[in-house]
């Protein structure tokens, strides 16, 4: 807490504004930005790795979120102040960091997947901010963010290798996936079944069962996107600029209102249930990894006619 509240000293407008904005760079919604710009524009492989790095850091994260419920900074210290435009976003128990769990392995990996010098600088420097920016803003302890930074780099570096091996081959791929869903599946039985204490945080319970129905979704649904890419659209990355953003912007307003717009009617639907989540999360993957891309082969023959 020295530290935080040391930077807690030193805030002005600027830095509020500045580390605010930031911090959304490690947001859900810029996740999913880069690796389908990746999956979809630039190359599929690097794509699928980044977004693999960023599903299993997600399961580590929530695991030890629930497991160690550590609370917020300004829980343990009521008389500690944090930037209030950062509260909405700070969900959940506190360690280990999300937002640099989903930054470090995002921007990590993208620097570790491109040989780019600007690109690995200005993914270094996100790297960097984007953590600092959850201890300035008062919503992460040093050891929140320090445990998050070990588990993506672990994750960047370990995976890098075994997923150029896994993609060499379907049946490689289909074992990996089978058991990625194992242990999503076993993170739901776990925040499902433990019988955690009866003071628990009921709001950062159920973040943890949403957060665990998401991940199993995403799984099953990246699944049913890579049959459908081996077996039918097989689709490529290469193409013009401008068919590039044909390509990126419409998938992303479609993923974008799948998230969004389908949020309370699938809560309506299944009585608040939290397999909601899971449902929506599912549909989001499989429209972005298997849908979306049958759409692919029109942009390409117009990337070819732009070229004759």
């Amino acid at each position: 807490m020295e530290f935080l509240r040391f930077l807690e000293g030193i805030r002005t407008p600027v830095g509020d504004a500045f580390f605010s904005a930031v911090t959304h760079m490690g947001e859900e919604t810029i996740f999913i930005l880069v690796g389908l710009l990746f999956f979809w524009c630039i190359d599929k492989k690097k794509g699928y790795y980044i977004l693999f790095v960023g599903f299993i850091g997600m399961v580590a994260n929530q695991f030890l979120k629930l497991w160690f419920r550590v609370p917020r900074p300004w829980v343990k210290d009521p008389n500690f102040t944090i930037v209030e435009s950062a509260r909405a976003e700070a969900t959940g128990y506190s360690f280990p960091s999300g937002h640099t769990q989903t930054s470090v392995g995002m921007y990590g990996s993208v620097a570790r997947a491109c040989k780019n010098i600007w690109v690995r600088i200005g993914c270094m420097l996100l790297c960097i901010l984007v953590p600092l920016s959850r201890m300035y803003l008062g919503v992460h302890t040093p050891a929140d963010v320090g445990v998050s930074i070990v588990i993506a780099l672990v994750l960047i570096f370990g995976l890098y290798p075994i997923i150029g091996k896994v993609l060499e081959k379907p049946k490689y791929m289909r074992c990996f996936l089978g058991v990625l869903i194992i242990i999503a599946i076993a993170f739901l039985a776990f925040v499902l079944l433990y019988p955690f204490p009866a003071d628990i945080d009921i709001h950062n319970y159920e973040s943890g069962v949403k957060n665990a129905y998401k991940i199993l979704g995403c799984i099953v649904g990246l699944w049913l996107s890579y049959e459908i890419d081996i077996h039918y659209t097989n689709f490529e990355t290469k193409g013009i600029w401008w068919v590039q953003i044909l390509k990126l912007v419409p998938g992303l307003l479609i993923l974008l209102a799948i998230k969004s717009g389908l949020k309370e009617p699938l809560y309506a639907l299944l009585n608040g249930s939290f397999i909601a989540d899971g449902i929506r999360y599912f549909l989001i993957t499989a429209v972005a990894g298997g849908v979306w891309p049958m759409t692919f082969k029109l942009w390409n023959k117009l990337d070819k006619k732009a070229k004759k």
